[in-house]
Parts: C-alpha cells; structure tokens; sequence
C-alpha cells in the first residue's frame, strides 16, 4: 500500500519474487506495470488486506500512515489477527510507537522496516532494510525481505528502534549533501571544474555511494532526476530533530539542514531531488 516511487519499486520485488500479491493506492492508477506482473489491484484498504498475512506500507507521511492503518477500513479493522504490518516508510518514532500498541490491542504485530536507498536501488534489490519488532514476526518475514533488499539490519524488538536508526541514517546523508553543496561551491569560487572534484571525492577518502550518487547530481545539476525530493527531506528532518528534541539530543547541523531544505523549497524547488541543495548553495555564493 503506497505506490509512489520508492513503493511501487518495492511491490515490483516482491511481485517478480512470485508472491501472491495485492496492490493499492490512495491515488489510483499506479498500478498498471504491477498488475502486469502478476499482482492483483484493489480497490480499498479493506479489500487489500482482505486474506493477506502481510500488510506492507510504503507512505508519504505520519498523516498518511494514520488514515491508512488507523482510520476507518484501515489496516488495523481488515487485517487478521496474527496479520502482520510491515511499515517501510520513514515516519516518526511516536506515530510507529501508536501503531505498534494499536496493533499489539488487535492481536496483529508491528514491524518497522524502512529502507536505505533510491528508488533506481529498490528495483534492483539493493536496498538496505532496518527491521524492528517481536523476534517471531521479524523471521517470519525474512524471507519477503530477502527478496526486496540486498541486507536486513536487525534492530531490535522495539519497532521504533528502526525509525530511530532510519532517522538518523538520513539526517547524516542530508548533512553529507549540505557539506558537499558547500565544497563544490567553493571550488568552483576558483575555477575548478566540478568535474575534477567529484573524481577526488568519489576516487579518495569519501569513495562511498552517497559522494558517488549525489555528487554526480551536484556535478550535472540533474536536479531532476528525483529520488528522493526535497519536500520529504525536509519531513525526515522534522521527525529527526522531533524525535532529538524528545531524547534532549542536540542536532546542531540539524538546524541549518533545515535551513536550506526550506530555503531550496522557497525557490521552487521542492519536488526536485535533495541534491538541490548543491544549487541552493550555488546562488548563495554568487554562482
């Protein structure tokens, strides 16, 4: 349930994995290339819990997951009980933390799983999974895992140990993005072609997937090519510093995150990828 870029790459998996599959939207028609695959649409929550043992969620948002799971015909009234929720998306430790109890009151389980990665990464199975929940249920669904992403991270039996690690992971790869915005601005102050830095960065010390990707975004201000948009960035970095602010966690480099995500957002540029964050710095430099 949630076939946005990341959900729909993720139900593709799961279909090509030979799973008996159902799909639905809050938004329909994004379902085409799934039902050619094998899986069937439905046209509710209700229906498309209706004799499943796995109800798996990929949502934009804290909002979206309550109407979805809590709301009237969510997953929480349609869902068996012994059902287990899969919620893959990144949402704040107190709406998992209100589902996980919802669902523990209905004889259902939760497991938090969000996931590390792009969308390009999701259809190719690569993707880094963070699961958290009861033991039983977290093995029980191994095996779904296994054919969604590359490596399950095991995190414990408190689902919002995952959305903690989740919230975190994201907050360091947006401060790495701020830091790299900052360095090729300042290298091209002296007429360094980008270029050249990118292949120093993603050739030296920082040879790791996140300078390779989106330093090659900065380079080419493909800002288009979107994996992930600046408007969620910025909903992850609300969550994170909530959920700091919560645990008294001082997040400095949170706050001027925050800044620029709002500040890209202010030039239009809140669908583009958070990468944009190179051309926010860009125009802040006189460039």
């Amino acid at each position: 349930m949630g076939l946005g870029r990341m959900g729909s790459a993720i139900a593709g998996r799961v279909a090509d994995a030979g799973y008996d599959l159902v799909v639905w939207n809050r938004t329909p028609g994004r379902e085409g290339d799934l039902t050619s695959r094998g899986a069937t649409a439905a046209g509710s929550v209700d229906e498309a819990c209706s004799g499943r043992d796995v109800a798996m969620t990929m949502l934009a948002d804290d909002g979206a997951l309550r109407e979805v799971a809590l709301g009237e015909g969510g997953i929480r009234a349609a869902l068996a009980p012994g059902g287990i929720h899969v919620c893959m998306g990144t949402h704040g430790v107190g709406v998992v933390g209100e589902l996980a109890r919802a669902h523990a009151d209905a004889g259902q389980v939760l497991v938090a799983a969000p996931v590390l990665g792009r969308p390009d990464v999701a259809a190719a199975g690569g993707l880094g999974i963070v699961a958290a929940g009861p033991a039983a249920a977290v093995d029980r669904i191994r095996p779904l895992l296994a054919a969604i992403g590359r490596h399950t991270f095991d995190a414990g039996e408190r689902p919002e140990s995952a959305t903690a690690i989740k919230l975190a992971n994201n907050f360091a790869l947006g401060c790495a993005i701020e830091t790299m915005a900052e360095a090729f601005a300042l290298v091209r102050k002296y007429d360094v072609d980008p270029a050249v830095f990118q292949e120093v960065l993603a050739g030296g010390l920082f040879a790791a997937p996140a300078y390779k990707v989106y330093g090659q975004i900065i380079v080419e201000q493909d800002y288009d090519r979107v994996g992930f948009t600046t408007r969620l960035a910025l909903k992850d970095i609300d969550l994170t510093l909530a959920a700091a602010g919560a645990a008294t966690v001082p997040l400095p480099s949170g706050s001027v995150l925050r800044d620029r995500l709002l500040a890209a957002m202010a030039q239009g540029d809140a669908e583009r990828d958070w990468a944009v964050l190179g051309r926010e710095q860009a125009r802040a430099s006189g460039l």
